[in-house]
């Protein structure tokens, strides 16, 4: 069953403001997730298909897209800086999509803060 685009963006939305001083900011007419002015998910709702596009650690971009192209692929603009993208409107693992959102986190949070969220940023 798919998500509706309005239930897919609200839940994305829950998940990024659940973290640490994450605020949302519309930027090029969507939402994006900044914490202290940096972002680090943004939702993209193009052609009637909802997804977001995030961080990710070093290497991770080429593994994900490699195993499931269904669900996620390189977004323009940011590919080339190794961010990826996920399809969100097609009943996604939320947990799973916790945890890329999390890890993006970690990435562009401050080091201090990401410590005290409990993860440290990889090296």
């Amino acid at each position: 069953m798919l998500s509706t685009s309005s239930e897919a963006s609200a839940r994305l939305r829950a998940i990024c403001l659940a973290l640490p001083e994450a605020v949302e900011k519309e930027t090029w007419d969507d939402p994006t997730y900044r914490v202290r002015d940096r972002i680090f998910a943004m939702e993209r709702n193009r052609d009637g298909r909802v997804s977001f596009w995030c961080k990710a650690p070093a290497g991770s971009q080429m593994i994900l897209t490699g195993a499931d192209p269904d669900r996620f692929f390189i977004p323009p603009y940011v590919g080339p800086k190794g961010w990826i993208g996920m399809w969100i409107d097609n009943d996604p693992d939320w947990a799973e999509v916790a945890e890329i959102v999390r890890r993006s986190y970690v990435l562009v949070a401050p080091k201090r803060l990401a410590a005290k969220f409990g993860a440290s940023q990889p090296s």
